[in-house]
C-alpha cells in the first residue's frame, strides 16, 4: 500500500519564474523510512509542505494515506505528524505545556498515546516545567518530535531534524526514527547530511527540484560507474589544478582531505602514470589508492551529467 504517491507534482515562485519543485513523482510504501537527500535549496521544504497541506501546488496531484493533498487536506491533517526544519513551537510555554496543547488541537491527551512518545519524552520528562525556549537544540528535537506524534500519526514528515544538532543528539534521533518505524509509522526525513542517507530504507537525490535518483543507499552506490581513487599531496591546491589538466582526467573534486577522481581510460597502470605525471610537475608526499564510492560521490556524479 502506497502511503505517499506523488504524480508530476510542482510548484513554482515569483510568478512562475522560480521552480522549487518541477515534475516530482516517486512512491512511498507503508512502513517505510524514506530519506529526501539533497542540499539547501533543493526543493525538500516546499515538497513537505505541499505534502503537508501547507502549500497548494501548481500542478500534478500527490496522495497521502489515498487522500488527495488538495481536497482532502482536513482529513490529511488529522492524520499526519509535521516537524518543520525551524523549531516552532512556542517558546514561552514550558515543555508540558507544549505536549498538552498539541494533544489538546487533535482531541487527545498525552497520558492516552504516552506509549508512543515515551521512549523520546522520558529524556526531556525531568525538564517539563522548563520553558520551551530555553532547552538545548537537541532537547527542542526530542520536544517537536513528541508534539508531531502526539495524536498518533501513520505518516510522519521530519524536514531536515537533525540540521545543527550535536553527533550525540544526530545518532540518537535516528535511533528513534528506526523505533518509530518499528511501530509501523511511515517516515520520511529529508536532509542535507549525505551520511544520513544509509540510514534509510530508500532515497532520493534531489537538486534544482528535481529527483536525480530513487533507490536503496547500496543500490545507488553500486551503479557508480566507474573506479573512484583518493589522490593527495603535500600542495594540495596546486594539486587540483593539476589534476584537472591532466589529460586522462574524468571528473575530480574535494572529498575531506583527499580529491577523488576517476579516469577516462582506466587501463593497468593508470594509477602509476597519474603519480609519474605529478612527480614531473614537483608534487610531493603523493598518494593514490582505490576509495569505495559514497553517497555523496554519486550525487555529485548526477549533477554533473
Amino acid at each position: 500500500m502506497a502511503m505517499v504517491l506523488l504524480q508530476d507534482l510542482s510548484k513554482s515562485y515569483d510568478k512562475g519564474n522560480v521552480k522549487a519543485v518541477e515534475a516530482v513523482s516517486l512512491e512511498v510504501p507503508q512502513g517505510e523510512l524514506f530519506g529526501l537527500i539533497g542540499p539547501d535549496g533543493a526543493g525538500k521544504t516546499t515538497l513537505f509542505r505541499m505534502l503537508t497541506t501547507l502549500l497548494l501546488p501548481d500542478g500534478g496531484r500527490a496522495t497521502v494515506n489515498n487522500l488527495d493533498i488538495v481536497k482532502d487536506y482536513k482529513a490529511i491533517r488529522s492524520q499526519v505528524g509535521y516537524m518543520p526544519g525551524k523549531f516552532s513551537l512556542y517558546q514561552d510555554l514550558t515543555v508540558e505545556e507544549n505536549l498538552n496543547f498539541f494533544a489538546t488541537l487533535f482531541g487527545t491527551t498525552i497520558e492516552e498515546n504516552y506509549h508512543l512518545i515515551k521512549d523520546i519524552y522520558q529524556q526531556i520528562e525531568p525538564f517539563k516545567n522548563r520553558r520551551a525556549g530555553k532547552l538545548s537544540g537537541g532537547m527542542k528535537q526530542k520536544l517537536a518530535l513528541s508534539c508531531a506524534l502526539i495524536h498518533k500519526p501513520t505518516v510522519l514528515f521530519l524536514d531536515e531534524p537533525t540540521t545543527g544538532v550535536d553527533p550525540v543528539s544526530r545518532k540518537e534521533f535516528w535511533e528513534m526514527l528506526k523505533r518509530l518505524k518499528a511501530q509501523g509509522i511511515t517516515i520520511l526525513v529529508s536532509t542535507p547530511y549525505m551520511d544520513e542517507a544509509t540510514l534509510c530504507d530508500r532515497i532520493a537525490l534531489m537538486q534544482g527540484g528535481k529527483i536525480l535518483a530513487i533507490d536503496t543507499p547500496d543500490a545507488i552506490v553500486q551503479q557508480y560507474p566507474e573506479k573512484l581513487y583518493g589522490v593527495r599531496a603535500a600542495a594540495m591546491q596546486k594539486l587540483l589544478l593539476d589534476l584537472r589538466a591532466y589529460p586522462n582526467t574524468l571528473s575530480c573534486f574535494t572529498f575531506g582531505e583527499y580529491f577523488h577522481l576517476s579516469f577516462k581510460d582506466d587501463h593497468a597502470g593508470a594509477a602509476e602514470d597519474l603519480e609519474r605525471y605529478l612527480e614531473s610537475k614537483g608534487h610531493e608526499r603523493i598518494g593514490i589508492g582505490e576509495v569505495t564510492p559514497t553517497i555523496e560521490d554519486c550525487f555529485i556524479r548526477l549533477l554533473k551529467q
